[in-house]
């Protein structure tokens, strides 16, 4: 028992790295899951579209700050077609997110050059190495600290956004798409507009992700969407009582929960081939716990 311990504790800043990471894709799928109420699997593919499009540029020479702004751009666009599909076209939201997401595993291969797996050289400038500002960082902590940087920049952003007028409407979207007609909107430009947003976030993550591990690969999109959900679910229902803290605060501690969990179970000896299954239990684990809870509060009353 010790020794699981001791490995868990040793992969601690690994762990607390790639949980602040994912949670910016996370904060993503809780524009469409939590506000929009959209089931958005282009997810899936967005993902990935940011972690290629970063990887592509960083390795051509652009700078690492350019080439996230360009992959979140992508990511936006991605939205964009798949608002497009639903809206304009009628397609149901999931469909629509099935065929951008198709669509985008041939574009990402586009992208690399038809490579599946490409590596950023050492050499090269990334927000995590070679650059001045992890050099003035204390060593072994530079690089949560800027995860912890760019993921709370995330959220003070999409916090001031969803105060907007524009915000309000995207959550009236969700909500009640008829208050949107009401007040002379286009409730279909507006859940354009929050998927667009939220994909933005998803590519940004993966840009960022890849940045990290100084690679990309073409799988690497395989189960976003269930990460992302699971972190908002896990967020959400553990901190529901919290009425004072905010939605994007929740997500961000829930996407951190979800990989500690994952590498305890590392730790304990599952396989990787296992994490699914350690997902799919922790789902449970806590839809059920809030279906007991509101039944026991029937009861008492």
């Amino acid at each position: 028992m010790a020794s699981v311990f001791q490995n868990f504790f040793n992969t601690l800043p690994s762990t607390l790295e790639q949980g602040l990471i994912y949670a910016m894709m996370a904060l993503g799928v809780m524009v469409t899951y939590l506000i929009l109420d959209f089931p958005d699997l282009t997810v899936d593919g967005s993902f990935p579209l940011g972690g290629a499009v970063c990887s592509t540029l960083v390795i051509s020479g652009v700078s690492p700050i350019l080439a996230l702004c360009v992959s979140a751009a992508c990511g936006a666009a991605a939205g964009l077609i798949t608002g497009l599909i639903h809206v304009k076209l009628r397609i149901r939201a999931l469909f629509s997110g099935i065929i951008v997401m198709t669509a985008l595993y041939s574009v990402n291969l586009r992208i690399t050059g038809g490579s599946s797996l490409i590596s950023i050289p050492r050499d090269k400038a990334t927000l995590f190495r070679n650059n001045g500002l992890v050099q003035s960082l204390p060593e072994g902590v530079g690089t949560i600290l800027i995860a912890l940087a760019l993921v709370l920049a995330v959220k003070v952003l999409l916090d001031l956004f969803l105060k907007t007028r524009l915000g309000l409407l995207l959550r009236a979207a969700g909500d009640n798409d008829k208050v949107v007609t009401l007040l002379a909107r286009d409730k279909g430009n507006v859940k354009i507009v929050g998927l667009m947003i939220a994909n933005a976030l998803v590519a940004l993550s993966g840009g960022i992700l890849c940045q990290q591990q100084r690679l990309f690969e073409i799988s690497m999109g395989t189960g976003a969407m269930v990460l992302s959900l699971a972190s908002v679910i896990i967020g959400v229902n553990l901190f529901k009582r919290l009425e004072r803290v905010r939605s994007t605060s929740k997500v961000i501690v829930g996407a951190i929960l979800y990989k500690a969990c994952y590498s305890l179970a590392i730790s304990i000896g599952l396989r990787p081939g296992d994490m699914k299954l350690v997902t799919a239990m922790l789902f449970l684990a806590i839809l059920s716990s809030g279906l007991l809870r509101r039944k026991g509060a029937v009861l008492d009353a």
